[in-house]
């Protein structure tokens, strides 16, 4: 909750925007969430008021959303004259505009209203973003605030899906095309030059980066962006000078103290690859010094996003470097133990488990467990192909060592059925039931392996 209403917040201070209002109603609702119920309320008054200065025409629709809200809220304090008051206004304007319903409107702008609305509310709801935009977009295609949102919604939905096996880069041209409805829209315009960064095209999309950088509008979601693009390029330095200057408006952003930790993790590489990885003298200083920056800036973003799931896996990865197993494996226990992620995430956090299990604790068995974990999550993904390649390299080794190993046979078995090579997985498993077979009490269901 903390780091959505910083956002929230930051998102109101500093992103130049003609569509302010949905952000305010969302800031009512976190407000209510934390028993600030008179702070909801004037969120509210600034939604409405918001709407009645950028929508002559359309205001009284656009505020149907709000004036639910309003109802919603005042009912929830018991106010219910208050809460019925706005149930009124709500039906007059169904009414007035002849809706099929007292309490709901069938319109582009309500649409976009939704789309915005569940834009804001995490990853789980992008598809549903999507559809309510293109519904909109289907009745007003040169709607220059429905096409920001669903360009939006698109490079968040296409930035899931570099994690898994789908790379086509579906928001490239709902990009171009906000950019084309929306000429000065910096944010956008950010956002197109790291997806084409993403698909190569790194000299094209600096030019827009470059573009923004000059505008003074959006300035600390630029910096943001920009910064992230350089620390990707390389350019470390001046990917921390951006975002140090971004830091500056927003000190409390996960994101961006993600990012700087990103930046002194990049930089502890740099310094070992110029001393061809044998640090020694200052060389070693400098190196113990950006991991400590990076730890620190790590830690700081899970305070303020405790659920912020790659932050745990680099802020592990850096006491590993640190040389502080206990650390790192205290960071994983604390995700396994107190924090509920979905399927995708768990993936990623199993497969670098399994990682730190098998290199830096050197234990077969639970790097064996934790790959199994996350081939055993079914989505597809990039992280369940490196599980799947970890898993095979380790069931090979083991058996290069025993050819009787009924376990890494069965491990090999179950690889090959997960592949759909169900002929060389039935072999495997022919090759382990003989062997288990022979051996009084050998088998692998500690591993829970299908045999």
């Amino acid at each position: 909750m903390p780091d959505l209403e910083n956002r929230i917040l930051d998102e109101i201070e500093f992103l130049d925007t003609k569509y302010k209002a949905g952000i305010h109603n969302l800031l009512a609702y976190v407000k209510h969430l934390k028993g600030q119920n008179q702070e909801a309320l004037e969120s509210l008054k600034e939604a409405e008021d918001l709407i009645q200065q950028e929508h002559d025409i359309q205001s009284d629709v656009r505020s149907l959303v709000t004036w639910g809200n309003y109802a919603w809220l005042y009912y929830h304090m018991g106010r219910l004259a208050e809460a019925q008051a706005y149930l009124d206004k709500v039906e007059n304007t169904c009414m007035k505009f002849a809706a099929p319903s007292c309490y709901r409107m069938e319109c582009p702008q309500m649409d976009g209203e939704e789309g915005w609305a569940l834009l804001k509310c995490g990853r789980k709801n992008y598809e549903r973003a999507k559809a309510c935009f293109e519904k909109a977009l289907a009745e007003d295609p040169e709607n220059p605030e429905f096409s920001t949102g669903y360009a939006i919604t698109m490079y968040r939905l296409d930035s899931l899906n570099m994690a898994t096996e789908t790379s086509e880069a579906f928001c490239l041209q709902p990009l171009k095309e906000a950019i084309r409805l929306n000429p000065e829209d910096v944010y956008i315009k950010v956002l197109l030059a790291l997806k084409l960064q993403d698909l190569g095209q790194e000299a094209d999309g600096e030019k827009y980066i470059e573009e923004a950088l000059n505008n003074t509008s959006s300035q600390t979601y630029v910096f943001r962006y920009a910064g992230k693009f350089y620390r990707r390029k390389g350019c470390l330095d001046k990917a921390l000078q951006l975002l140090k200057m971004a830091q500056q408006a927003t000190p409390s952003s996960a994101f961006l103290h993600h990012q700087i930790g990103l930046c002194y993790k990049a930089f502890t590489i740099k310094i070992k690859r110029a001393a061809n990885w044998q640090c020694r003298g200052q060389d070693r200083e400098n190196v113990d010094k950006m991991v400590r920056l990076a730890i620190f800036h790590f830690q700081l973003a899970l305070e303020q996003k405790p659920t912020f799931d790659i932050a745990y896996i680099h802020l592990a990865s850096m006491y590993i470097e640190a040389g502080d197993y206990r650390k790192a494996e205290d960071t994983y226990q604390k995700v396994f133990s107190s924090i509920s992620f979905d399927e995708e995430k768990l993936q990623k956090i199993h497969f670098h488990y399994g990682q730190f299990q098998e290199y830096q604790k050197k234990s077969e068995v639970k790097a064996i467990i934790q790959y199994l974990k996350a081939v055993k999550i079914e989505k597809m993904s990039l992280t369940r192909e490196k599980s799947i390649n970890a898993l095979e390299k380790l069931a090979v080794r083991k058996l290069s060592r025993n050819a009787l190993d009924v376990e890494s046979l069965s491990i090999l078995g179950f690889i090959y059925k997960v592949k759909g090579e169900l002929n060389k997985a039935l072999e495997y498993y022919e090759q382990a039931l003989r062997l288990a077979a022979d051996f009084e009490n050998t088998g692998t269901g500690f591993l829970g392996v299908e045999i």
